[in-house]
């Protein structure tokens, strides 16, 4: 019988047993741990004998990530882009691939408006180049944009493990690098979306990679690491490279205030760290110039020139009422309610809102790794650690200085939280009460609790159409798998595909539209575009974009109808329409 249809026979709460789903898995779980301590010298034996082959376990945890990935694409298929921010990225990824750095200005832009693009000097993302590059590769070796994504994921978890090397022993860092698979791999949003994190997370692995290893010996290759994984970085994330820097000069400055007789090894390296940085600084200053004109000037900075910068958050109450917030929409709206309204003082403010934000961390620690970190912490002795916790603080710090924090924000110290989980489990499995090595088994339980929650979820998510699955995702907390394929906008594309020749769609928007439920994205070359979306400004304005377009058919899409009402456009009111649910 198949196991997922002899899980569903417990569903019913007239089985013989009385067993439900979580009985049902409570006494499989109790079962494999059982068997899991019973072959205990065995499976450590594998461990270590597989830890001492360093090229295959750089083979296995960067391949890993994309194969079960795959695996779920029956179910899962290819992510469909929903939010302006991987848009942006997305236009990133398609002005590289014209080979140019900027498109130019459209003579009808004012249709085209759309969010984190400018359309004046230049039709150019505001976004930097990192997330973008990846993309590219991707969309030019595989046809795919989503290609770039999953390799920078099998990039970010064999850098880990690479990085990993540099803090501890082959066996610890062969399980770390599996614990970066779990929780950033196939259920990730960074694997499962545009958005980006993982590149900003590479660029973390090569610099806090590089910096035990150039304690131990100050060499050309750890500093051409250093200065690449800083150029990585500043392309990906520029603001998240100040406390990057700041990080790397207090460890560097720790190590030399120990002991002054490495300053010359490292005035040595010095200019292969600038060297490695300097193609980075070179394409940033380029982008400057081809965006905004200037060599200086961000096109994040003219973005908010042009289109301001809100002061605060608006607090305005849920404009479609039949549609609840979410949990997290709720939580936002509260957090803004105590540190936009209710709080004058500037540092009071500060402090709420970094409060608030602590449930932000929860993306990079599985729940049974809270113990290890708890660990970590309360046996901090050696000032390389005691700079691990300042770095993550440091961050936490700078980044708080944002009115608003993902995730993704925070990835360049991806890394760090891994190896603070790590060194936690490391010193447990170090406890001994009484000889008995109580911490040994304590640690095996915890990553045994881990691997049993995310093959759970994962098996739930490799077998869709069963009831015990979708039983068992009701209880996913941060998985992400979902976060994407919008149904409305994949039907909508897909309607629109079935079209024979080029197209052009008006959207108008209702009174009640939600701001960021965007439609209107453009290929960065819109002219040449089968399918060209564009703002609905009134019948005399979008007649001067018909005959610029005289060989499109012109449709008028409205989003905010439920379902979604696509028509063919007229100045008469539409007649018949295509619903797409």
């Amino acid at each position: 019988m198949h196991p997922f249809r002899l899980l569903s026979s417990f569903l019913s709460p007239d089985n013989p047993l009385g067993f439900g789903v979580t009985d049902f898995f409570e006494l499989i779980l109790c079962a494999l741990l059982i068997v899991l301590l019973y072959l205990r010298p065995c499976f450590e034996r594998v461990i270590r004998s597989l830890a001492q082959k360093t090229t295959l376990c750089f083979v296995i945890v960067a391949a890993l990530p994309v194969a079960l990935r795959l695996a779920l694409l029956p179910h899962h298929p290819v992510p469909s882009p929903d939010i302006y921010d991987e848009f942006g990225h997305l236009f990133v990824a398609d002005t590289i691939r014209h080979f140019r750095l900027a498109n130019p200005a459209h003579p009808l832009h004012q249709f085209f408006e759309t969010f984190f693009v400018l359309q004046e000097p230049t039709y150019s993302s505001i976004y930097p180049l990192g997330q973008g590059l990846v993309l590219a590769l991707g969309w030019v070796l595989f046809g795919l944009p989503w290609a770039g994504v999953l390799v920078s994921i099998a990039a970010f978890c064999a850098l880990c493990y690479w990085m990993l090397l540099g803090w501890t022993t082959r066996p610890w860092a062969l399980i770390g690098a599996l614990l970066a698979v779990i929780e950033f791999g196939p259920l990730n949003a960074w694997m499962n979306g545009y958005w980006g994190g993982s590149v900003s997370a590479i660029a973390g692995c090569l610099v806090f990679g590089a910096l035990p290893r150039l304690r131990e010996r100050a060499n050309r290759r750890a500093a051409a690491f250093l200065g690449a994984g800083l150029g990585v970085q500043l392309l990906t994330r520029p603001y998240g490279s100040i406390p990057l820097v700041l990080s790397v000069a207090v460890f560097l400055g720790l190590l030399l205030f120990r002991d002054w007789s490495p300053w010359r090894d490292m005035l040595r390296i010095a200019p292969v760290v600038l060297l490695a940085v300097l193609p980075a600084v070179a394409l940033t200053l380029l982008q400057n110039k081809q965006v905004t004109g200037r060599w200086t000037t961000l096109p994040y900075f003219l973005s908010q020139y042009q289109y301001g910068v809100p002061t605060t958050l608006t607090i305005q109450p849920n404009p479609l009422p039949h549609v609840p917030l979410t949990r997290e929409q709720d939580l936002d709206y509260q957090a803004q309610r105590s540190f936009h309204g209710e709080s004058p003082d500037t540092l009071n403010k500060f402090l709420l809102r970094l409060e608030y934000r602590v449930r932000f961390y929860r993306f990079f620690f599985l729940p049974p790794l809270y113990l290890a970190l708890g660990i970590f912490l309360a046996t901090i002795r050696k000032w390389t650690f005691l700079w691990v916790l300042g770095s993550l603080v440091l961050f936490a710090l700078a980044l708080n200085l944002f009115p608003y924090l993902y995730p993704r924000y925070l990835a360049a110290v991806t890394c760090l939280f891994v190896l603070a989980s790590v060194i936690g489990l490391q010193k447990l499995a170090s406890l001994n009460i009484r000889a008995w090595p109580a911490g040994h088994y304590a640690a095996i339980a915890i990553l045994f609790v881990c691997a049993a929650s995310f093959f759970l979820y994962y098996g739930a998510h490799l077998f869709e159409n069963h009831d015990a699955a979708a039983e068992i995702e009701q209880y996913e907390t941060w998985d992400a798998i979902n976060h994407g394929n919008p149904a409305r906008r994949i039907l909508v594309n897909e309607e629109l595909a079935r079209l024979p020749g080029k197209q052009l769609v008006f959207v108008r928007y209702w009174p009640n539209h939600i701001f960021q439920d965007e439609w209107v994205y453009n290929a960065a070359d819109i002219d040449a575009a089968r399918l060209v979306w564009a703002r609905d400004l009134g019948p005399a304005e979008d007649e001067k974009l018909r005959q610029y377009y005289p060989d499109r058919t012109v449709w008028l899409l409205e989003p905010d109808a439920r379902p979604p009402k696509l028509s063919r456009y007229g100045a008469q009111p539409p007649g018949p329409f295509l619903e797409v649910k």
